[in-house]
């Protein structure tokens, strides 16, 4: 099934034209639950790995044997699936909810000592035939994407990921059981198995790195909608109120019908959930440039991983086909991913992808 992201509210470009400099497209994956095959685009779906090639282990001097099973994050998620299914409003049984008692972290496998290797986990399998912002080393078609489920690396102790370019073509007889850790470290560091439906989409660059002309003709535009919506509810309201209640009240119907705000960071500028490309958001930091430790080049986002599709200050990306299920978290957030604060970007030299990437996270 496709997925389609709405027209913007607004056309950014005919509003400032000056936008148009600072555009670029993005590809949204859309991961939905599903049963992808090895020779398809996935996250954590299986991948089209040679047989006679080594599986990436982690090293990293951490501890492995502790944290919660593999097994029991992934029986945890088909109870509450099939609860869902069920009945969205009750939950899981009584049984089921004794089962689920049991699914707690504990040093579950104490005969995997710090220094040992670990495999890491299949986190993203990528087909450039699909994705038109995926660029990798002259010859690549397809990226694969694993990670440590182990957030203890560097001095963010945050994740260490792995990317692997290859020529599909070449993979020949590929790996039908692909190894995986015992132990992760936290439930959200595994995503669900789901299929993709990519997308491509235009975005416009975050507002804190535009110049400053443009910025405050877009902060003087959403002043203006604020004020018509002020003026609105001044003019059809008393100015004073006797309880707290009664002002919510008043606040409720004369918003009743208000039409959706409409912001430049909600809207126009960037897509949420999980993508190629595109720009890099810096809503919960400073902008930092991110370089190429070899060569200098700045590095934009290759690929963004997010804990959600869209949040509140996002609904006009909801795809239309998706409009029938809101609410559903399985659609909303449906890789079971919360990295960082909620997102972490992989970022790759565009002159020679095949130099170090860099993690930044939001």
């Amino acid at each position: 099934m496709t997925r389609t992201t709405p027209p913007r509210p607004v056309d950014a470009e005919a509003l400032f034209p000056a936008l148009a400099d600072h555009r670029r497209t993005s590809t949204r994956l859309h991961p939905r639950h599903g049963d992808p095959k090895a020779d398809e685009s996935s996250v954590a779906g299986p991948f089209l790995w040679p047989t006679g090639e080594p599986w990436p282990v982690c090293t990293a001097d951490h501890p492995k044997g502790i944290g919660h099973r593999l097994s029991d994050v992934r029986l945890q998620r088909r109870i509450l699936d099939e609860a869902w299914h069920r009945d969205p409003d009750s939950g899981p049984t009584e049984a089921e909810r004794e089962i689920l008692d049991t699914l707690q972290p504990g040093p579950h496998a104490p005969q995997i000592g710090d220094a040992d290797p670990i495999p890491l986990l299949a986190a993203a399998q990528l087909f450039t035939r699909d994705i038109p912002d995926l660029t990798g080393p002259d010859g690549c078609d397809l990226l694969q994407v694993l990670w440590c489920p182990f957030e203890a690396h560097g001095p963010g102790r945050t994740i260490d990921v792995v990317l692997k370019w290859r020529r599909s073509q070449d993979v020949g007889e590929a790996l039908t059981v692909i190894p995986e850790p015992v132990v992760v470290g936290r439930a959200e560091c595994v995503p669900n198995t789901c299929v993709l439906h990519p997308e491509q989409v235009v975005e416009h660059q975050y507002e804190g790195l535009l110049d400053e002309d443009l910025q405050e003709a877009i902060e003087e535009w959403e002043v203006g909608n604020d004020e018509e919506d002020d003026d609105a509810f001044d003019s059809s309201t008393p100015s004073s109120f006797d309880t707290y209640e009664e002002y919510e009240a008043a606040m409720a119907a004369a918003h009743a019908d208000e039409e959706y705000e409409v912001t430049y960071r909600g809207d126009l500028s960037i897509a949420p959930g999980w993508k190629v490309g595109g720009f890099a958001s810096w809503h919960l930091t400073d902008p930092a440039h991110i370089a190429c430790e070899v060569c200098g080049t700045p590095m934009p986002p290759l690929i963004t991983v997010a804990v959600s599709e869209w949040d509140g200050a996002s609904e006009s990306w909801i795809p239309l086909e998706d409009r029938d299920s809101v609410p559903d978290s399985r659609i909303s957030d449906p890789t079971g991913v919360y990295l960082g604060r909620g997102l972490m970007r992989v970022h790759t030299c565009p002159a020679t992808p095949a130099h170090p990437h860099q993690l930044s996270f939001q």
